[in-house]
């Protein structure tokens, strides 16, 4: 018989190097929950040790047993989440297209109206975010809320195409925002829950590789209802748009029931075995046990934790390279945010180069395949080399060059080239970026849901916000008016 791996007692007050973040354990916060993990297991304050069978298990079996479990969740867990967020940004974006299939001319509005209508999705998106972080987080149940959440936000998505003026627009535009802003931030926190920090990386790429290929399959999917369903049953192509994509997203929710797990002591569908070893590897990953049951902590216990401590506003020193002071973590995603907002008007920029509408659409869809290409690449060697630093500031050093070109020609093949390099660059370093916040926040989970929301709300005001209308001033004002028709549009 193989002879027991032998754990050694872990300091708890200790730091814990992973790759180029720095993990401290949060002994202070530990203790204001009256550690809870220990009211649950007696022997917990033992020092961490693992179960004792999985402590019999030699490396190569516990190794294979590991690989086993992350398949049946990967397999489970990460093509719903993917598909989910997929029609997340569909339905959130999907104005963008609504504008080239004649949406502005039907509802009589002015550019201003339109950007309006863009930016105030995320006034209700920002309103939401922490309380549905931490209302998911107490609830325990991401397999029943996330799909919940998603059947309204596909019944507000459909509703779009009743709105006859601007005033409706607005107001179902900010009900999509309140109620999608459970998802994105929820998976963060939902995924943080399932994979250590070295698996992380790889699992946020193909998270938010949904919204990538997002943007690649709406401009396909609208040249087929312009060029197929513009009048059909009295609807015009933009009604036709909405309903259709709506009514995907709420078919997809009630799929989604059945197939998602909850978080790993809460999962019903795995065997009592495969429940210790998915918790073990958290605690182990970690120095803390990383459940905290919605009985033993206050709704807003979680948020108090993290705005009163610092990582929340300030990611620890970067090792690499080597003297580099502590980075602002929410100025970081301010940037990356902030160049990323042009995908809110990207069909408009894509038809400056002067083609019709079906081309316009057709050509939005290469850029967003390039990113999903690099974006798997770098979150995949992020997680293999266990550096990041490199990994978000070399893509943004190509998207500054992207924006240069783009804002110094006129000629068409450079410009389609700055679209080319703009979005694989912009979002292969926010990928790496958001995954790093959850790598580096600190336990008890309420914490680090009201922390990744928080940060996640932060960027996001950005990019619905100022941020939006400048990228919109910027379309207008460098690419052309996107008030004019396709013939007159500026070079």
């Amino acid at each position: 018989m193989t002879k027991p791996t032998v754990y050694p007692k872990i300091d708890m007050s200790a730091t814990k190097s992973h790759g180029d973040c720095t993990k401290v354990v949060d002994v202070q916060n530990i203790e204001l929950t009256e550690s809870p993990s220990s009211h649950d297991h007696p022997d917990h304050n033992n020092a961490l040790r693992p179960p004792s069978w999985i402590a019999a298990l030699s490396p190569a079996e516990r190794q294979d047993l590991e690989k086993k479990l992350k398949r049946k969740i990967d397999w489970r867990l990460m093509p719903a989440v993917l598909i989910m967020y997929f029609l997340n940004y569909i339905d959130r974006n999907n104005i963008a297209a609504a504008k080239l299939a004649n949406l502005e001319r039907d509802l009589n509005l002015s550019s201003v109206q339109y950007q309006t209508s863009v930016s105030i999705l995320f006034v209700g998106y920002l309103l939401m975010q922490l309380p549905s972080n931490l209302f998911l987080n107490k609830f325990g149940k991401p397999a029943i809320y996330l799909p919940c959440c998603m059947i309204v936000w596909g019944t507000i998505s459909a509703a779009t195409s009743a709105c006859t003026s601007v005033t409706g627009l607005y107001v179902v535009r900010f009900l999509l925002g309140f109620v999608e802003a459970a998802y994105f931030p929820g998976c963060l926190y939902y995924l943080s829950c399932w994979y250590t920090r070295s698996e992380l990386g790889l699992r946020t790429a193909i998270l938010y590789s949904g919204s990538l290929l997002s943007g690649a399959f709406s401009g396909l999917i609208t040249a087929g209802v312009v060029s197929g369903l513009d009048g059909a049953r009295g609807f015009h192509a933009w009604q036709w748009l909405f309903i259709l994509e709506g009514s995907a997203t709420i078919f997809v929710a009630f799929a989604c029931f059945f197939v998602l797990p909850n978080f790993p002591r809460t999962t019903s569908w795995l065997t009592e075995e495969e429940k210790s070893l998915a918790v073990w590897r958290l605690e182990e990953d970690v120095g803390v046990d990383d459940w905290v049951g919605g009985e033993k902590q206050t709704f807003w216990q979680g948020a108090k934790m993290a705005f009163t401590d610092f990582r929340t506003y300030v990611l620890v020193s970067i090792p690499s390279p080597p003297r580099v002071s502590p980075r602002m973590f929410m100025v970081l995603l301010f940037c990356i945010v902030a160049s990323g907002t042009v995908t809110n008007f990207f069909p408009t920029v894509v038809q400056t180069l002067g083609y019709s509408r079906i081309h316009s659409l057709l050509l939005t869809a290469p850029p967003y395949v390039l990113a999903v290409i690099v974006t798997f690449a770098n979150a995949w060697h992020a997680d293999k080399t266990g550096e990041r630093y490199f990994h978000i500031a070399v893509p943004m050093c190509v998207a500054i060059v992207a924006y240069i070109i783009a804002a110094t020609t006129t000629h068409v093949a450079p410009r389609y080239l700055s679209m080319m390099l703009m979005v694989p660059s912009v979002y292969s370093s926010f990928v790496v970026a958001i995954s790093w916040v959850s790598n580096t926040m600190p336990r008890p989970p309420a914490k680090r849901a009201a922390a990744l929301a928080f940060i996640n709300a932060r960027g996001a005001a950005l990019h619905g916000g100022h941020g939006g209308e400048l990228c919109y001033g910027v379309c207008c004002g460098v690419c052309g008016n996107g008030d004019e028709d396709d013939s007159e549009q500026a070079k």
